[in-house]
């Protein structure tokens, strides 16, 4: 292993989403992970092979029956040397199987425990199941999110389970891993995804505190409301995104347009806005995405072709930055983000439950013992 983590030691007990996420994270930065799977299968989370478990690559993948003593004593032991520890059940779980947060504090006093539900250890919704549509939906985020007078949009998954709960935890984690290399104590890393899309919008509730997001959803500066932030039609039927909120840029976005700055209704008056929009809708839908492209090529008019996956990865900036990676025959995103002294190694494709037995040796764990448990992990 390598990486600005290495020689970091974290048990993640696998489960579902964010939980993966924030375990692969730590991984690709060089910490080493061990994972913590069901003897068989949990039946949770979207089903797919597991060459395409993405977010499980990097780390090697034991199955144990944590209703053993003998297994819950060798996860004890496994505890004991690291770090931190990632666990995504909900509250409850992990004290029933006899590896609640009292118990392994006082086999590691300095380990930092990170837990990551949606709603948090405490409070009325915390035994309740949830998914990042619901949590997005009581921090207000949800609400703010489509086109005036319809429906708000689900913007897929990314901005509550990855955002607001795996980067905050992996934050957490890392903080109680330097407390606890200063002060000897660990703690418990308290992570929940609606805390931490309420942070994430902080920046909006400074506007809206403002008096600068005023509107209604899909009526305001960043919400699509604005006609100089939005992504318009072109000729072929695909789309261009211009974003020149500073008037500078503006000006480049016009003039590349082939409109003249000047005499261009002024978006900085909301009565504007509707000829501004059909002026730039009728432009821009008369030629295709790629000359427009072509038209913006390494300026400063904050516009953009809206690319596929696909057409994501084979772009020049993402080629020349190695922004993907071959994992095992799939094209994945590169760790992130890049470090200068301690580059991570190219992450190791996901392990199929139970593959990983033989990484126990690093940790300690004799040969005999790994055997045994090699040995339950088959009959499961």
């Amino acid at each position: 292993m390598s990486g600005p983590l290495q020689g970091m030691k974290f048990v993640e007990f696998v489960g579902i989403g964010p939980g993966p996420f924030a375990a692969m994270l730590l991984s690709d930065l060089g910490a080493e992970v061990i994972r913590i799977d069901r003897i068989s299968a949990s039946g949770n989370g979207i089903a797919r092979p597991v060459e395409f478990d993405f977010a499980a690559r990097g780390r090697s993948n034991i199955a144990l029956d944590l209703k053993d003593p003998a297994a819950i004593e060798l996860v004890l032991d496994l505890i004991a040397q690291a770090d931190g520890l990632v666990e995504g059940f909900r509250p409850g779980v992990m004290e029933r199987l006899g590896l609640g947060p009292d118990v392994c504090l006082e086999r590691n006093p300095a380990l930092a425990y990170g837990r990551l539900t949606g709603w948090g250890q405490t409070g009325p919704l915390a035994m309740t199941a949830g998914h990042d549509l619901t949590y997005l939906a009581l921090t207000g985020v949800l609400n703010a999110i489509g086109r005036p007078g319809q429906a708000p949009v689900a913007p897929i998954n990314l901005v509550g389970d990855f955002a607001g709960g795996s980067l905050f935890l992996v934050i957490g984690l890392l903080a109680a891993v330097h407390s606890a290399r200063l002060s000897g104590q660990g703690q418990v890393v308290d992570s929940a995804i609606v805390d931490g899309v309420n942070l994430l919008a902080l920046p909006l509730a400074g506007l809206i505190g403002a008096g600068i997001h005023d509107g209604a959803r899909g009526e305001n500066l960043l919400d699509g409301g604005a006609p100089h932030y939005d992504s318009y039609i072109c000729a072929d039927g695909r789309y261009l995104a211009i974003a020149p909120i500073e008037g500078k840029f503006r000006r480049e976005l016009l003039t590349g347009l082939g409109f003249d700055p000047d005499g261009f209704p002024d978006v900085g008056d909301k009565r504007n806005w509707p000829e501004a929009r059909r002026l730039l809708a009728a432009r821009i839908a008369e030629r295709s995405r790629d000359d427009w492209a072509v038209v913006f090529a390494e300026s400063d008019a904050c516009a953009a072709p809206v690319l596929d996956f696909d057409e994501a990865a084979a772009h020049s900036h993402a080629q020349a930055r190695a922004a993907y990676v071959d994992v095992g025959g799939h094209r994945q995103p590169a760790p992130a983000p890049r470090f200068s002294h301690t580059p991570p190694d190219l992450p190791t494709p996901p392990q199929a439950r139970g593959a990983g037995y033989d990484a126990l040796s690093s940790w300690g764990i004799s040969r005999a013992r790994i055997s045994q448990l090699q040995a339950v992990g088959a009959k499961g």
